[in-house]
């Protein structure tokens, strides 16, 4: 036996699973949650014990109660834990089957997705049925029979839920043994369907929704009781669902309040859980008591004869879980009552007790747990609650004085007050509440006595409710005053039972008490007395006797009166609230009651016949009673003769309450004529209120603005009288209707009449007209004269009105309308003297803008230009101007002059681009002003710099410096004033645009560097002196170095005479050319001697001995005299050799006289040379020769005949060419010339439209380039929603043709453009040597000295470590290959040239890098960057020219100009990355071919605009990589290429 254990149903499991086992369960399992939850909660059906080395394990999985072996065998020690099996068997077979099915076996089956996949469909279905047919079984036998089906209501054992009883009912109804039976199995079956499908989804209720549930089940359980129609519901089987459905919600509230931790969760969210578990439990106990304790037991016909039945487990159930809200609640309120303080309880400390104790979980045996966790609770808490009690008494003492606020500290802290700790230290306070509560009542018994004598709702009477009779008033009032005492009771009994004056109280309480229920006593009393007398006589109207006549005619005044009088309704109610209230109503009374509602119904129809009756002369309208006149004789005539069976003494025909089926129909019949009549009456009426809202309505619709308003009112006006004459209404019946409306709509049409009379001006219908600024002066749109006689035709339209109105007449009628425009002539004077005023202010409105639109009629940037100067004169123009601006913004968008509505929206809008206009004049104007200074300075500091920077190497060159510095010197205070003026007027341009010229702090900089170079130059002179005279020995040495050098190539190269009897004339050329070449060599020899001469005598060092260089001289001057006629005859022969044929021909005598003049020359000569005689030869050579014969042996001359025949046979070509593309033009519409690129197509078709001019034929040319433009832009498109066609360039290029003058040629090409290629190599076409052989690519032409020289390295002493901090704006070393790629395409850029070209390199070469820096030595350029991919196209280049451009109207049409300076570079970087279409074409490739060709594109209004000032330069990378595509031969052969590597 396990130790330690007191509960024998843990002692029974534990004993059976220890034996089974052979194990000893130890004392520690009997606490294990599991096992607690098997035993206490009712949800938990399930226990299993498994075995785990040597301990024991629970869980609530699966059900272990019975030993069975699966097979035939004998059991051993060794087998007895493979061959038994453990189950049970509860109450009978059937129980026991129909459990393990429902509770095991079908939820695994069925449900788990295990096994129910595995399970076949047909076997679940069985399965299903089978679990079915046993509960129908066990609910019709007893558990402890045999299973032998039986139908008695008393079994009632097997009902285990509220769906046992449920189905025990439908079960009845199918199979029950009589029809009886069945009916009334199935009418219960009927009342509980109401609640069985919410009961059987129980789970998925809230606490909150399942209240709703409860009173559901409370009704229909009510229902049940209450049928009388079949046999009573038996007592015993109600006793029974009641309990069952205690069980349930018990259940559904366990389940839902056990996700709840009720230690650990929120206070607020555990009360909250807890409080709807509490209403629950509580609305079900309240429903069973007040059922079986009032409702049912005065309920004749099934009185309930047992006691008032209180469900224990849910009341049991209630208090546990309100005794769970005051543990949390004290808790709760201490924690908040000490934060702060040195004493804090702690949750974790005080809830210890709790620890493994499911407080949800109630019965019998977790009672006693409960109570030891609850008492050590309270122990743990003693502590706090003395603290506590400190508190609470200075709360109270602050609100003694108030003994409404003392009562309040009280009711808050109720919970803490009633613990005894507290209790107890609160004893003087208490005391004091005591008093306080039985002065409260003494006060509710003064209040009573006072009132208790008077009227209801009197000052000295009872309060009175509202609709209350007089005596269930008094009723209610004393029963408010009885809960105030019994409120003070519980209140007292609570905090107060333990005190000696509590008893006092009490009594005191009882006393009122009593008295109150006595004064409800004696209301009763008194009400019931007059009541019986009442019933006594025949005349007070509250008796009601059947024989009576039900209603009669009164002759006197012609009313018909009911003879069922008011009071009886009253008493009705009456009964019915007494009743209610829980008193017994006298059997004569009640028999009266019975009597009255038996015959209320009939009495309140009766009634309401009767009032139409009587008030059918006041509903009528007065011109509708002939159209009325018929219904109301046929309800007239069944009141006098109500055609009944019976008679009265006279004779008469009657009808009286006895005979229920003939009041019935006489009532029927009443109500059909009484219907029929007001019927008719409420439509005719409802015909009349339309008609009044219509004319009513009129009587605000404006006569002339809502004309359309007056005709469909009028309308609907008529077409109502033509649906009621087709209801068969008469029309001579309708005439004084007809009449009455036409009055009504004269009055509505005259009122409307004089007012629009009033103010025709202001009424008239509105003319909208616009008021614009064009051609200089502002004008209306439409024109004034044309507003003016549309003006008179609205007026005299209106004046006529009143002829035209004809109103509701019949056709023949004279019309009553006419005779308006008489009466009201008096006002048509004032109509027209109003008109001319209203024209007059109309004109004088033009002066409120006259002086806004001053600026639309002068050139603004003439102005600006002229005027301002000073940095004052901008700002002052800018405050003016944003004053101006703000006075525009408050001008009137719409200026009303009586019914004349001016848009002065066009105006406002011209004005404000008027402001814009001037404002970006100001600032255009502002910026040249800043950049004029900037550019002042920066020339001044860049020329000065330049030359400080400049270190001299000879004394003039120091004396040079020094003049320079002075004059740097005198011109610094003339710079200074620009610098001040840059920078004020920068600040102005930042303050108003938002952004100046960041070049002023850059320029600051160089200023300041400038001075520093300034100071030190001094300095610098003198060191330099002494190192020019360290250098100057050593450059006498190398001087003497190169001199000997020179003479020893002089010697070696100089030609000889075996080189001119050669006669080779490239060789004699290149002798020419080394001579020359050694004389400009010798040449700089000769100056560096004689800057060293120079320098060795200011020095005052010895001079060099230089004879070597006098001989060299002498010998170079005679080698050069020699060689020099030899070139000058050879450049003659070659001026004559280079002309064409055709030039020659006609002047060959010119190349004799030359030919004559140097046989002269070199017959004269005093010495001859070796090249004087070999000249001479040539000469005579030349003369005894043909010309021709001998030219043509020339290169020169061959080339030039061959290239003349070339060009005859093009001209030849292109003519026929020319000839055929004017006849196509002659005889088609359209001609496409094909060709490649370069082939001439635009030539052609430019040298006919020449051609054609020269006739004096007119050609006009439409030029458009149909890749450069979206399709629709160029085709055209239709929308889709408005099927309205939009143009597009090439047709609206069409209908301009069409529209021009027949005879004149038209027509449209495209563009493109020829590509030429060839190279040959520059040098040999310069017939230069380049100074270093081994970098040819390195030279380039110095114009300074005439020379080809090669880069050098520009070292960057200028560059430091700041400049190297901005990545973006790294400075750029010159060296060879970046000055080589600035010096090719830098000239581009110039403003003399501006060529756009095309930079193309491999990436990462700094193509990006050059064109910065040629953009930044750019002055007044902005540079607008395009990062090109493969989705750019030209719709981007235009939104980057519209952000950075002004569109400008000039004579050629509107152009595109650079906003904010002179001129626009536009860089468009890799430019060979938008992806062509299937086609091979660009978007963009064709767009800026066609600006380039023509200067300009079309817009989206399809004009042409032209682009100013506008530069493109493009770069790409070179190579087919991926995404990279080939530009068209057309777009490269107009832009120039510079590639860098």
């Amino acid at each position: 036996m396990p130790p330690g254990t007191d509960d024998p149903r843990k002692l029974f499991i534990l004993t059976t699973a220890g034996n089974y086992f052979r194990l000893d369960t130890p004392a520690s399992l009997s606490t294990c949650r599991p096992l607690d939850n098997f035993l206490d909660d009712s949800n938990e059906s399930l226990l299993t014990v498994t075995r785990n080395a040597d301990e024991l394990h629970f869980s609530n999985k699966v059900r272990v109660l019975l030993f069975f072996k699966p097979h035939p065998c004998v059991v051993s020690e060794e087998n007895l834990h493979r061959s038994v099996l453990v189950s049970s068997m509860l109450e009978s077979p059937i129980s026991t089957l129909y459990q393990a099915l429902r509770q095991v076996y079908g939820p695994v089956l069925l449900q788990d997705d295990k096994w129910s996949q595995s399970f076949d469909s047909k076997l679940q279905s069985l399965l299903t049925d089978l679990e079915v047919g046993l509960g129908s079984v066990l609910r019709h036998s007893h558990p402890k029979d045999s299973g032998e089906r039986s139908h008695s209501e008393t079994d009632v054992l097997s009902i285990m839920t509220p769906l046992d009883e449920f189905g025990f009912w439908a079960d009845v109804s199918r199979s029950g043994q009589h029809s009886r039976e069945r009916d009334r199995a199935a009418h219960f079956s009927e009342l509980f369907t109401t609640i069985e499908k919410d009961y059987s989804n129980l789970d998925s209720f809230s606490l909150v929704e399942v209240l709703d549930l409860i009173e559901s089940t409370r009704e229909t359980v009510d229902d049940v009781w209450k049928q009388n129609e079949h046999a009573l519901y038996p007592e015993i089987r109600m006793i029974r669902l009641m309990d069952v459905i205690d069980g349930a919600l018990g259940r559904f509230v366990q389940r839902k309040l056990s996700t709840l931790r009720l230690w650990d969760d929120p206070y607020f969210t555990v009360r909250e859980g807890l409080k709807g578990g509490v209403a629950a439990c509580e609305q079900w106990v309240a429903a069973c008591e007040h059922l079986t304790g009032q409702v049912w037991k005065r309920y004749s016909p099934h009185p309930w004869s047992g006691e008032k039945h209180c469900p224990q487990g849910l009341q049991s159930l209630a208090q546990r879980l309100e005794e769970v809200v005051q543990v949390r609640s004290v808790c709760e309120k201490l924690q908040r009552l000490l934060s702060g303080g040195k004493l804090q309880v702690s949750p974790t400390r005080v809830y210890q007790p709790f620890t493994g104790l499911n407080p949800i979980h109630y019965n019998p045996y977790t009672e006693p747990l409960w109570r030891a966790a609850v008492s050590q609770f309270d122990r743990l808490i003693a502590p706090a609650e003395q603290e506590a009690a400190g508190k609470l008494k200075t709360f109270i003492i602050d609100a003694q004085d108030s003994p409404q606020q003392l009562l309040q500290v009280f009711q808050k802290h109720r919970e803490l007050i009633k613990r005894p700790t507290i209790s107890k230290e609160l004893q003087p306070e208490r005391e004091t509440l005591l008093t306080r509560l039985l002065d409260y009542n003494k006060g509710l018994r003064v209040d009573f006595e006072n009132r208790c004598h008077g009227a209801p709702g009197e000052k000295t009477g009872p309060l009175a409710g509202r609709n209350l009779p007089e005596v269930i008033n008094n009723i209610v009032w004393v029963r408010q005053l009885l809960l105030k005492v019994e409120d003070s009771l519980k209140m007292a009994d609570a905090l107060l039972s333990d005190l000696s004056g509590f008893r006092p109280l009490l009594r005191f309480c009882d006393e009122l008490q009593e008295q109150m229920r006595s004064y409800e006593q004696e209301q009763f009393e008194d009400w019931s007395r007059d009541l019986l007398s009442g019933l006594s006589d025949p005349k007070s109207g509250v008796s009601l006797q059947a024989s009576n006549r039900v209603m009669e005619l009164d002759h006197m005044d012609g009313k018909l009166k009911i003879q069922y009088s008011d009071r009886l309704v009253s008493l009705l109610r009456e009964v019915r609230q007494l009743s209610a209230l829980g008193f017994t109503i006298p059997a004569k009374i009640q028999q009266a009651a019975n009597t009255a509602d038996k015959f209320y119904r009939q009495a309140i129809i009766l009634k309401q016949v009767a009032h139409f009756y009587n008030t059918i002369d006041q509903q009528m309208i007065p011109s509708q009673r002939p159209m009325m006149l018929g219904c109301a004789l046929a309800f007239e005539q069944v009141i006098k003769n109500p055609r009944s069976q019976s008679r009265d003494e006279g004779g008469k025909l009657q009808i009286t309450w006895e005979n229920p089926k003939e009041l019935e129909q006489y009532i029927s019949k009443l109500q059909s004529a009484a219907e029929r009549l007001s019927t008719e009456n409420r439509k005719l009426r409802k015909w009349h209120t339309d008609f009044t809202d219509k004319v009513v309505s009129l009587m605000g619709v404006d006569l002339l603005r809502q004309q359309q308003r007056w005709k469909d009112a009028l309308q609907d006006l008529r077409t109502g009288f033509a649906t009621l004459e087709s209801q068969g209404f008469r029309a001579g019946d309708m005439r004084a209707w007809r009449q009455h409306w036409n009055h009504q709509l004269y009055k509505a049409l005259e009122h409307q009449y004089q007012v629009g009379l009033e103010a025709l001006n202001k009424n008239l219908p509105e003319i909208n007209i616009d008021l614009i600024f064009k051609q200089g002066r502002l004008q209306f749109r439409p024109a004034f004269e044309e507003v003016r006689a549309k003006y008179y035709r609205e007026m005299k339209r209106f004046i006529c009105i009143p002829n035209q109105f004809k109103g509701v007449s019949e056709t023949g009628e004279e019309p009553i309308f006419t005779c308006m425009i008489e009466r009201n002539a008096s006002g048509f004077l004032t109509i027209f003297s109003k008109a001319e005023h209203l024209f007059s202010r109309l004109t004088h409105m033009l002066d409120k803008f006259k002086d806004w639109v001053v600026l639309g009629q002068v050139d603004v940037d003439v102005l600006v230009e002229k005027h301002l100067h000073s940095v004052q004169d901008w700002e002052r123009n800018f405050r003016a101007l944003k004053a101006k601006g703000k006075e525009a913004e408050r001008l009137p968008s719409t200026e009303k002059v009586d019914c004349i509505t001016v848009n002065c929206e066009p105006v406002r809008v011209a004005v404000d681009d008027l402001i814009q206009r001037l404002f970006d004049a100001l600032l255009t104007s502002l910026r040249r002003s800043i950049q004029g200074h900037i550019q002042v300075i920066d020339s001044f500091i860049s020329s000065a710099m330049e030359t400080l920077s400049l270190r001299p190497e000879s004394i003039d060159e120091i004396g040079d410096a020094n003049a320079k510095h002075g004059q740097l010197q005198t011109q610094k205070p003339e710079i200074l004033p620009q610098f001040q003026q840059a920078e004020e007027k920068n600040r102005l341009l930042r303050s108003v645009a938002g952004g100046g010229l960041d070049t002023i702090s850059s320029l600051r900089a160089r200023w300041d560097k400038f001075e520093l170079m300034m100071e030190s130059h001094q300095l610098m002179i003198k060191e330099q002196v002494e190192v020019m005279k360290g250098n100057v020995e050593s450059q006498v040495q190398v001087y003497l170095q190169d001199l000997q050098k020179f003479r020893a190539r002089w010697d070696q190269l100089k030609p000889g005479h075996d080189i001119i009897e050669s006669g080779d004339h490239e060789t004699l050329q290149r002798c020419v050319q080394n001579i020359r070449d050694r004389r400009a060599e010798f040449g700089e020899l000769e100056n560096t001697r004689k800057k060293l001469m120079e320098d060795c005598e200011h020095f005052n060092l010895s001079a060099p001995d230089v004879s070597l260089a006098t001989d060299t001289l002498r010998d170079l001057q005679e080698c050069s005299e020699m060689w020099e006629l030899y070139e000058e005859f050879q450049q003659g022969l070659d001026e004559h050799a280079e002309q064409d044929w055709i030039s020659f021909r006609s002047k060959t005598h010119m190349f004799e006289e030359f030919l004559f003049a140097w046989h002269d020359r070199l017959r004269k000569l005093e010495e001859h040379s070796s090249m004087s005689v070999k000249l001479q030869k040539e000469v005579d050579r030349y003369k005894r020769d043909s010309r021709v014969t001998s030219l043509s042996t020339r290169a020169g001359i061959r080339n030039s005949l061959v290239t003349i025949l070339d060009q005859l046979q093009i001209y030849i070509y292109i003519m026929k060419k020319a000839l055929e593309l004017y006849e196509q033009l002659r005889q088609r519409m359209g001609v496409v010339v094909v060709g490649p690129s370069g082939a001439g197509k635009s030539t052609l078709w430019r040298m006919l439209r020449a051609a054609l001019g020269r006739m004096g034929r007119v050609v006009k040319q439409y030029t458009m380039n149909p890749k450069a433009m979206p399709r629709q832009q160029l085709l055209g498109h239709i929308d889709m929603d408005t099927r309205e066609w939009s143009d597009g360039v090439l047709t609206s290029s069409a209908r301009q043709v069409v529209r021009e003058p027949q005879g004149e040629d038209r027509y449209t090409p495209n563009t493109h453009s020829m590509n030429v290629s060839g190279s040959q190599p520059v040098l040999s076409w310069a017939r230069e040597s380049p100074p270093d052989p081994r970098k040819p690519l390195d030279t380039y032409y110095d114009p300074a000295s005439g020379r080809l020289c090669a880069y050098e390295l520009q070292r960057g002493d200028g560059v430091c470590e700041d400049d190297l901090s901005n990545p973006h704006n790294l400075p750029v070393i010159h060296t060879p290959d970046t000055q080589r790629g600035l010096d090719l395409f830098t000239p581009w850029l110039s403003s003399n040239h501006r060529q756009p070209f095309l930079l193309v390199g491999p990436e990462g070469c700094g193509k990006g890098m050059l064109l910065r820096c040629s953009f930044s030595q750019l002055r007044s350029t902005q540079v607008a960057v395009v990062h090109c991919s493969a989705e750019t196209s030209s719709r981007h280049v235009l939104q980057k020219l519209s952000h950075t451009c002004l569109v400008i109207s000039s004579n050629t049409g509107r152009v595109y100009r650079p906003k904010d300076c002179e001129r626009l570079v536009l860089y468009l970087k890799d430019i060979n990355l938008p992806k062509p279409d299937k086609w091979g074409t660009s978007n963009l490739i064709a767009f800026l071919q066609q600006v380039l060709t023509y200067q300009g594109f079309y817009d989206e209004n399809l004009e042409w605009v032209g682009l100013e000032n506008i530069q493109i330069v493009a770069s790409m990378s070179a190579g087919g990589a991926v995404g990279r595509h080939t530009l068209t031969s057309r777009f490269t052969s107009i832009v120039r290429i510079c590639t860098i590597e």
